[in-house]
Protein backbone atom coordinates (compact mmCIF):
# COMPACT_ATOMS: atom_id res chain seq x y z
CA UNK A 1 0.00 0.00 0.00
CA UNK A 2 2.60 2.28 1.04
CA UNK A 3 4.58 1.91 -2.58
CA UNK A 4 1.65 2.70 -4.65
CA UNK A 5 0.81 5.78 -2.39
CA UNK A 6 3.99 6.52 -3.16
CA UNK A 7 3.87 5.93 -6.78
CA UNK A 8 0.75 8.08 -6.89
CA UNK A 9 2.21 11.30 -5.23
CA UNK A 10 5.80 10.86 -7.76
CA UNK A 11 3.09 10.85 -10.60
CA UNK A 12 1.08 13.52 -9.90
CA UNK A 13 4.05 15.86 -8.43
CA UNK A 14 6.28 14.85 -11.04
CA UNK A 15 9.14 14.18 -9.43
CA UNK A 16 11.27 10.90 -9.08
CA UNK A 17 9.97 7.52 -7.31
CA UNK A 18 13.30 7.41 -5.51
CA UNK A 19 12.42 11.11 -3.90
CA UNK A 20 9.30 10.14 -2.15
CA UNK A 21 10.17 8.84 1.08
CA UNK A 22 8.09 7.16 4.02
CA UNK A 23 8.27 10.66 5.75
CA UNK A 24 8.41 12.92 2.87
CA UNK A 25 5.89 15.98 3.72
CA UNK A 26 4.05 16.15 0.37
CA UNK A 27 4.03 20.29 0.35
CA UNK A 28 7.44 21.13 2.18
CA UNK A 29 9.23 18.42 0.90
CA UNK A 30 8.01 17.66 -2.51
CA UNK A 31 6.34 21.06 -3.57
CA UNK A 32 2.76 20.45 -3.24
CA UNK A 33 0.28 23.45 -3.08
CA UNK A 34 -3.15 23.27 -1.66
CA UNK A 35 -4.44 22.27 -5.85
CA UNK A 36 -1.67 19.44 -6.35
CA UNK A 37 -2.91 18.30 -2.45
CA UNK A 38 -6.46 17.68 -3.54
CA UNK A 39 -5.88 16.36 -6.57
CA UNK A 40 -3.78 13.53 -5.10
CA UNK A 41 -6.28 12.99 -2.32
CA UNK A 42 -8.66 12.61 -5.42
CA UNK A 43 -6.47 9.88 -6.92
CA UNK A 44 -6.22 8.05 -3.75
CA UNK A 45 -9.59 8.12 -3.15
CA UNK A 46 -9.89 6.84 -6.28
CA UNK A 47 -7.04 3.86 -6.31
CA UNK A 48 -8.07 2.58 -2.47
CA UNK A 49 -11.93 2.86 -3.03
CA UNK A 50 -12.21 5.00 0.19
CA UNK A 51 -13.57 8.91 0.78
CA UNK A 52 -11.25 11.11 2.73
CA UNK A 53 -12.83 13.57 4.93
CA UNK A 54 -11.55 16.69 4.38
CA UNK A 55 -10.99 17.92 7.83
CA UNK A 56 -8.68 14.64 7.81
CA UNK A 57 -6.65 16.09 5.01
CA UNK A 58 -4.01 18.49 6.22
CA UNK A 59 -3.38 15.63 8.83
CA UNK A 60 -2.35 13.72 5.99
CA UNK A 61 1.30 14.87 4.84
CA UNK A 62 3.01 12.13 4.60
CA UNK A 63 2.95 8.81 2.20
CA UNK A 64 3.08 7.15 5.96
CA UNK A 65 0.32 9.07 7.43
CA UNK A 66 -1.76 8.22 4.38
CA UNK A 67 -1.01 4.86 4.50
CA UNK A 68 -1.96 4.80 8.48
CA UNK A 69 -5.39 6.48 7.66
CA UNK A 70 -5.84 3.71 4.83
CA UNK A 71 -5.77 1.51 7.20
CA UNK A 72 -7.48 2.94 9.74
CA UNK A 73 -10.68 3.01 7.43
Amino acid sequence: MLEKIKEILAEQLDVELEEVKDNSDIQEDLGADSLDVMDIMTEIEEEFDIEVEDEEIENLRTPAKIEEYLKRK
